[in-house]
């Protein structure tokens, strides 16, 4: 924690931080926004750098049905389904406009959003490594990695990543299929089955009792250590970013088929959970080469984890954490028990993220159960966060023009892999704090 004096300085000349330090759950509307033609140019990636990972993820097609039969009636594509959510709109009384579920909770393979950047970026370690060594050649069918003799070959090599969990289930189940030496640096608030699950793929878990970023430091020195280890970069990996950035355009291509119309005077906003800031982050960057102006992109995170807000508000990025200013860190939304933001992610995307809300670890369960009583969808706590940005939105008077037709998009980032047990706790407390407040 920083001292008093640094504090109170601080404060002086952010006010929010105030807010941020009482737990309490706010919004914050970007003064700094830019139209996206400028925004764009901040990132230092392009639109051909997402065709490229699109076309990466199609080459590997053919092996993911081969591996993954789960992913056969998408032909190897790993996406996920967008849905209306009427009877939940009802519930959380929005009298206008339509809004939607993006369910990367049921992404194929490894049940998260993560199952996006994580899975590519392995998937790209292993073409280059195939290439190099003659394995491959263009215009293979990339089944053929599938084979044994291949997965001796990655059994070389070893890659590693530090993780609250889902990133962690989708670089090891990827990795350790494809034959690799995986291994996933657990922090303290990873849920004990999906060290389990990791575990059952042959995946070496190594637990601490700290939090995200002495993980990830972890993973990063072993990489250091073993020059055969690829270290996933959740705070700067462009490969990651990259593969959640394919998500804009395959949803605008979605939104066509149901006729949803996303223009000036159908503004579409999407609610994303925030983390370190990596899989929002690249979402957010596809949606605004997708839609351009026409899509407003809202982070959400816990109150006791507000590290991208703080990064971003401040223009300190990553060089300050929640716990600097005595936040402890301490969320039921493992997913998004962060510290310290990617400084990649919060500068190369400070003037295209509209806002920042916060959202107590209370209101996840009641949402999450609500959503279960409304919609019979069941989401991790971390993955309704979303839910919690549409109240700030809806009254934001920069946004009252066209809300009538505006479309609202809760992605959906986890739970389809929670065991029913856990599910069934979630959705009890839920309940229990909804029958509290009605009383």
């Amino acid at each position: 924690m920083l001292p008093t004096s640094a504090i109170v300085a601080l404060r002086e000349k952010f006010p929010l931080i105030t807010e941020l330090m009482a737990l309490q759950p706010l919004s914050w509307f970007n003064p700094g926004i830019a139209p996206a033609a400028e925004g764009l140019k901040d990132v230092g990636l392009t639109a051909d750098d997402v065709a490229q990972a699109s076309a990466r993820l199609a080459r590997f097609a053919p092996y993911l049905v081969k591996a993954f039969p789960e992913t056969q009636a998408s032909g190897g594509v790993i996406e996920s389904p967008v849905v209306p959510l009427p009877a939940m709109q009802g519930a959380l009384d929005m009298t206008s406009g339509q809004l939607w579920l993006k369910q990367d909770s049921h992404l194929p393979i490894s049940g998260s959003i993560k199952a996006r950047g994580g899975i590519y970026e392995v998937l790209k370690h292993a073409e280059t490594l195939a290439l190099d060594a003659g394995l491959l050649k263009e215009g293979d069918d990339y089944s053929l990695l599938a084979s044994d003799a291949v997965r001796a070959f990655f059994g070389q090599y070893a890659i590693a990543v530090g993780s609250t969990g889902n990133l962690g289930l989708s670089i090891g189940i990827m990795s350790a299929r494809l034959g690799f030496r995986a291994t996933v640096h657990m922090s303290a608030d990873a849920r004990q089955w999906k060290k389990d699950k990791l575990r059952s793929h042959g995946v070496t878990v190594v637990e601490y009792a700290t939090d995200y970023s002495v993980a990830v430091e972890a993973g990063r020195k072993q990489a250091e250590s073993d020059p055969t280890c690829h270290f996933v970069d959740d705070e700067n990996s462009h490969d990651l970013f990259l593969g959640y950035a394919v998500a804009g355009q395959r949803l605008k291509t979605q939104f066509a088929a149901k006729n949803v119309t996303v223009d000036a005077q159908h503004p579409l906003f999407v609610y994303l959970p925030c983390g370190v800031g990596g899989g929002p982050g690249g979402v957010a960057f596809g949606l605004k080469l997708a839609f351009g102006d026409d899509v407003h992109c809202i982070f959400v995170e816990p109150t006791h984890s507000p590290c991208m807000l703080l990064g971003v508000y401040t223009g300190l990025h990553d060089g300050i954490s929640v716990q600097e200013i005595g936040i402890d860190n301490l969320t039921a939304a493992d997913g998004l028990a962060v510290g310290r933001p990617s400084g990649f992610v919060g500068r190369a995307m400070q003037r295209l993220i509209d806002g920042y809300a916060t959202v107590t670890d209370e209101e996840l369960y009641r949402l999450l159960t609500t959503l279960e009583q409304t919609q019979g969808l069941r989401l991790e706590p971390s993955a309704v966060a979303g839910f919690a940005g549409i109240p700030a939105v809806l009254a934001a008077p920069q946004y009252q023009q066209h809300m009538e037709a505006a479309t609202h998009l809760v992605w959906g980032t986890g739970g389809s892999m929670v065991p029913e047990h856990e599910m069934a706790a979630y959705v009890a407390r839920g309940r229990a704090l909804l029958a509290a407040g009605a009383a």
